[in-house]
């Protein structure tokens, strides 16, 4: 099974024992009594204190003992002289695996900007800020699959190159074998993509919700999780062109359905962080009020553990968006001109809009339903009204829509007029279509950006540091 991890060593009662630690120097400090390393394999946020006598080990070693080299440390778990830990390692025998030249290791003790680290992501994981990021993060995901396992959900993996455009965006990234120099032309002059390798233009998916439906259709609840791609020319904090997706899918589930799953499930994922990540959640939490501390108390971000808590401890106000407009309309930013996007019904919400609604107005998550069709997806279930659909979209403190979802049209005649409005061929979509055409039953499902969710657990304020290697315009270094 391998070494004790440093976790597993800081959780071990001292009585003098053998121990082996394997992991990568993170300080190392002499004084006329001892020298001092401190010793993190990434396990946990904490280091292990792995002190030497003057004297006991070659010059020549000791120098090769520096910031960022690996080592495998010998000795005896000891109760620590020092305040900080319960215990450390009275080294018997260093073994040094790599060495890391101080001149050259970009990662020295001291604070790197979040930008510097994203030109070094492939050493970042190394810092005390990304390990606990990718912990969360790891967290977090082991919560999905264990959350919708024990609801009975199964999970579908949807492909990854697909043929249709599930948002009717457009802005997908193209998958071709053509010879870019040499393209096939047809004789009109288009692109001949029967000669490409699937016969017809594909692309990364945006979404695999289109085919997580079909299963819904045969397995009544599923989930996907995995990778979606949008080619957005988007530079900024809350887009990356690569990302995950968590999209369950339930057949015999309405809007109220929707709304109750959507609910408990992000209580219910944020809780399992709350209980197993205290370490690097205090961490985090710590570095955010410190990066705060020179801001103006108004403008400062509710502590982190508090806004977690905020979310799981009260239960979420649902209204529809044409009651929030009317709450809009007649609020004090809207009435002084403070808000930078105009208000009125039809629009689709800006981020300013939800946050207010959520952190100013109602002081807890909101759920708003029952959008105007024009600003929603085509395969969202018309109202009577025949003016908004059964769409709905979770709003978080600091972040504004985290989740969006709806009750999917199962009505052919219905779906198959939205789809020719928008202007999408309905040849592409037959196999969509059909299941309305045999055995439509009503469902639901909804979409949640995994890097949204551990963005909003860490507190970090970049979409592209809660990702290990971030996709973005003109970055696809590593």
């Amino acid at each position: 099974m391998g070494p004790l991890q440093i976790k597993e060593i800081l959780q071990t009662a001292p009585e003098n024992q053998s121990v082996v630690v394997k992991g990568w120097v993170r300080t190392k400090r002499e004084s006329k009594n001892a020298i001092f390393v401190a010793l993190n394999d990434g396990s946990t946020i904490h280091n292990i204190q792995a002190v030497a006598e003057p004297g006991q080990f070659a010059a020549e070693l000791l120098l090769t003992v520096t910031t960022g080299s690996c080592l495998k440390v010998t000795g005896e778990l000891v109760e620590s002289q020092g305040s900080g830990q319960a215990v450390e390692v009275k080294i018997a025998d260093i073994e040094v695996y790599g060495t890391a030249d101080p001149e050259q290791y970009p990662l020295q003790p001291k604070k790197h900007s979040l930008e510097f680290l994203r030109e070094i992501a492939h050493l970042r994981p190394r810092t005390n800020t990304f390990s606990a990021i990718l912990r969360i993060r790891h967290a977090l995901a082991f919560a999905v699959h264990q959350y919708f396992n024990d609801k009975g959900f199964f999970y579908l993996h949807t492909p990854v190159i697909t043929a249709s455009d599930a948002e009717g965006a457009g802005e997908m990234f193209r998958v071709t074998t053509l010879d870019l120099n040499n393209l096939p032309r047809t004789e009109e002059g288009a692109i001949n993509y029967k000669e490409d390798f699937f016969g017809r233009e594909a692309n990364l998916t945006v979404s695999g919700q289109l085919e997580g439906e079909l299963g819904a259709m045969a397995l009544s609840k599923i989930y996907t999780f995995g990778p979606t791609f949008r080619a957005e020319n988007s530079n900024t904090t809350r887009h990356l062109a690569e990302f995950w997706m968590i999209e369950p899918e339930m057949a015999f589930f309405e809007l109220e359905d929707n709304m109750d799953l959507a609910e408990d499930f992000v209580k219910s994922v944020i809780s399992y962080a709350l209980t197993n990540c205290k370490d690097d959640l205090n961490f985090l939490q710590n570095r955010l009020t410190e990066e705060e501390k020179n801001k103006p108390q108004n403008e400062r971000s509710l502590p982190l553990l508090e806004k977690l808590s905020f979310v799981v401890d009260n239960p979420f106000e649902r209204l529809t968006y044409t009651e929030a407009i009317e709450i809009l309309l007649k609020s004090k930013p809207q009435k002084e001109g403070k808000f930078q996007f105009p208000v009125g019904w039809g629009i689709d919400l800006s981020s300013e809009h939800e946050r207010y609604l959520v952190e100013k107005h109602f002081k807890k998550p909101v759920i708003l339903t029952n959008y105007p069709r024009e600003i929603k997806s085509f395969y969202m279930k018309l109202d009577e009204d025949g003016k908004t659909v059964r769409a709905m979209d979770v709003l978080f403190p600091g972040i504004g829509e985290i989740i969006g979802g709806s009750q999917r049209e199962e009505n052919y005649e219905k779906l198959l007029g939205r789809v020719k409005e928008i202007g999408i061929d309905p040849e592409n979509l037959w196999w969509y279509l059909d299941t309305r055409k045999f055995g439509t039953a009503p469902h639901s499902g909804f979409g949640l950006g995994f890097e949204r969710l551990v963005q909003f657990v860490t507190g970090m304020g970049n979409i592209r540091d809660v990702i290990p290697f971030p996709r973005y315009p003109k970055s696809a270094e590593f």
